[in-house]
């Protein structure tokens, strides 16, 4: 057996996992439900959200699987976060010289196949996995890499929501120390944008790119260097009953709201799209690469996402999405993300409808 090496950042990942307070918390169904969905997307028994501390491997969520944690030096998943940016698959365990005589392996619960898709501190650090496993040699098809690796994307940001619903928690007791943290958040806000606002590219108020400059990404990202197409996915957001956050708690309000979702938004599609604002309460999210179903899947936890900002006013969004036809004008492509956004607020919101 080969025990995991220790990565070079090491005592700085082990703070970032401390600052999430997580470790030795008690289960939560967001977590379990994303466990859940790996194992069936992945066709296993058996998957875990496991996160890696100095010692040991603690799982925070698990199927099939008895043990609450193990020493870190028998864990599969401190092999795969020395590679932070892929998925690591071992398809026969027995046959893997890291593996082969592993406890875990030779007793209980006898695991064949494995393959975990790290989870990223909101500043690129390892913290853990979310991993599926079986007593079978197993194979990961490319689909099923790329949707283990979204779901794991996912953990992230329920970690990373959870993290700052926590310090809102704690903070909002301090009502002086919140009103200078949001001044404090909003002032440097406007210092970031100033140089940016003034090239016309960026929002303002969000920082977030604009629709010139959405419309120009959108024309580069449609086709590669070799001006062949690609299989891009553009979704069209707008936010439920803007209107009345606006007319109930005032205009300072709406924009906090705009504020934070753009917030979101950069987290949630970080190095695997572009979010812009579009106009207004809306917004538009260019996905390079990824096919529509999985444009979809995500849009439909961004949407979850949403719901469970800590604002303390009710939220919610409603999504169109359509995939870039070869042929077609970018215009055309935002029309039918626009489309599929109209039916989706005509359905009764707060949905995810994607384009024909």
């Amino acid at each position: 057996m080969i025990k995991p090496s220790l990565p070079d950042n090491e005592e700085q990942r082990l703070l970032a996992l401390q600052r999430y307070q997580i470790l030795d918390t008690a289960k939560e169904r967001s977590f379990e439900d994303l466990v859940t969905i790996a194992t069936a997307l992945c066709g296993t028994h058996m998957g875990a959200v496991t996160l890696i501390d100095r010692d040991r491997q603690w799982f925070k969520a698990r199927q099939a699987l008895d043990a609450t944690e193990t020493s870190r030096d028998i864990s599969f998943c401190g092999h795969a976060i020395l590679q932070p940016d892929q998925v690591m698959v071992v398809e026969d365990a027995q046959q893997d010289p890291r593996f082969f005589d592993n406890p875990v392996v030779v007793n209980d619960p006898h695991i064949r196949f494995y393959a975990g898709a790290p989870l990223l501190s909101f500043d690129g650090l390892p913290l853990g996995t979310l991993c599926v496993f079986d007593a079978n040699p197993g194979h990961l098809r490319p689909d099923q890499a790329q949707g283990l690796a979204a779901l794991s994307r996912q953990v992230s940001l329920v970690m990373e929501l959870r993290r700052y619903a926590y310090e809102i928690q704690q903070h909002m007791r301090d009502r002086a120390w919140y009103e200078q943290r949001l001044s404090e958040y909003n002032a440097l806000l406007e210092q970031q944008n100033a140089d940016l606002a003034e090239q016309s590219r960026t929002d303002p108020l969000t920082g977030l790119p604009n629709r010139r400059a959405m419309s120009l990404a959108l024309e580069a990202a449609v086709t590669d260097a070799d001006g062949q197409p690609r299989q891009t996915a553009v979704a069209l957001l707008d936010i439920d009953h803007f209107k009345n956050v606006n007319d109930l708690y005032g205009h300072a309000t709406g924009d906090h709201v705009l504020a934070e979702l753009s917030r979101l938004l950069r987290a949630h599609f970080a190095g695997q799209g572009l979010a812009a604002r579009y106009g207004g309460e809306e917004f538009v999210v260019l996905m390079p690469d990824t096919p529509l179903g999985t444009a979809e899947l995500q849009c439909d936890f961004l949407r979850m996402a949403v719901a469970d900002l800590p604002l303390g006013i009710p939220l919610t969004i409603s999504i169109g999405v359509a995939a870039h036809r070869h042929g077609d004008g970018v215009d055309q492509t935002l029309a039918r993300a626009d489309a599929a956004l109209y039916r989706a607020k005509h359905e009764g919101r707060n949905r995810v409808v994607r384009a024909d």
